[in-house]
């Protein structure tokens, strides 16, 4: 009898390993989930998904794609990764990807990221390599109208009608205390109008006219181009919806960081500064809030 046993032992440990191995012996690789909680996202947009990656050994490694609805509800929170690629992985990234997306790599919009500590990591916009740190966020903005007034004339007396970041002077000077962004990422500008978010242009240094300035799309006047820093006057091209000449005074004031390439017309998830202008024109000065509540955080856990 003991005999019997013991063969039955034999019999059912060698089952139960060979159920761990593939055909030719190789142990079978075990995986583990890979769980977000992540706040803050949102949607991106048919042609466009998120996409989460683990640095190991200094290389990344994708944990998966999901999407977000209208509502920032994730399509997916948990993920199956090989064991030893969690095990090993000192960060998480979360990237916006082009969908379909050719290229295996992540691309260079890296939007919140965070180090592994133990099984969990805090994530952020303020681990590199994601868009920045913003605990600092500051600017100031003025109304006036250059752009209307030929060289060399007197004010209009219209200056509500434009916007323009910065000091004002002569010439004016860039007054934001913001980063600089990296690759994939750039700054815009918006007033919210009648119908919706203006955008002023977008820009990626402070003192030099946005790339919005000149173009034939542009609200601006048409005497001259405005100041060395970025703004725009709205006086032309006035979109569906709006009526121009607009005036911004009691009009909320935005700025945005952008994909680039930018997959919407209207502002992204991320605004740091943002205010309800004054009614004071030039030389008055407005200070912009502070609005990092618009950032996605979370934690992402192994």
């Amino acid at each position: 009898m003991k005999k019997f046993v013991l063969l039955l032992m034999v019999i059912t440990v060698g089952f139960a390993t060979s159920c761990s191995n593939d055909d030719d012996g190789t142990p079978q690789a075990t995986t583990s989930n890979l769980v977000l909680n992540l706040s803050g996202l949102e949607d991106v947009g048919s042609g466009h998904v998120y996409e989460g990656w683990v640095l190991v050994n200094g290389s990344p490694v994708s944990t998966g794609t999901f999407t977000v609805d209208a509502s920032g509800t994730l399509s997916a929170t948990s993920f199956e990764v090989l064991t030893e690629t969690l095990d090993a992985a000192t960060k998480f990234i979360l990237t916006i990807e082009p969908n379909p997306d050719p290229d295996p790599a992540p691309s260079a919009q890296k939007l919140i990221a965070g180090d592994f500590s133990g099984n969990s990591a805090t994530v952020s916009t303020s681990v590199a390599p994601a868009v920045g740190d913003f605990s600092n966020a500051a600017g100031t903005f003025f109304l006036r109208t250059p752009t209307d007034e030929a060289p060399g004339t007197a004010n209009n007396g219209n200056d509500e009608n434009g916007i323009w970041f910065g000091t004002p002077g002569a010439p004016p000077s860039p007054n934001f205390t913001l980063p600089t962004l990296p690759d994939g990422w750039i700054y815009e500008g918006w007033v919210v109008g009648d119908a919706g978010p203006l955008s002023t242009g977008t820009f990626s240094s402070f003192d030099t006219m946005d790339d919005n300035a000149g173009a034939s799309t542009s609200f601006g006047g048409t005497e001259q181009l405005g100041p060395p820093i970025p703004g725009e006057d709205f006086f032309n091209n006035a979109p569906s919806g709006e009526t121009f000449p607009l005036d911004i005074r009691g009009r909320t004031v935005v700025i945005s960081i952008e994909p680039v390439p930018d997959n919407s017309p209207a502002p992204f998830l991320l605004k740091p500064l943002a205010v309800v202008a004054g009614n004071g024109t030039a030389p008055d000065v407005h200070t912009f809030n502070q609005n990092l509540g618009s950032f996605p955080t979370g934690t992402v856990t192994r």
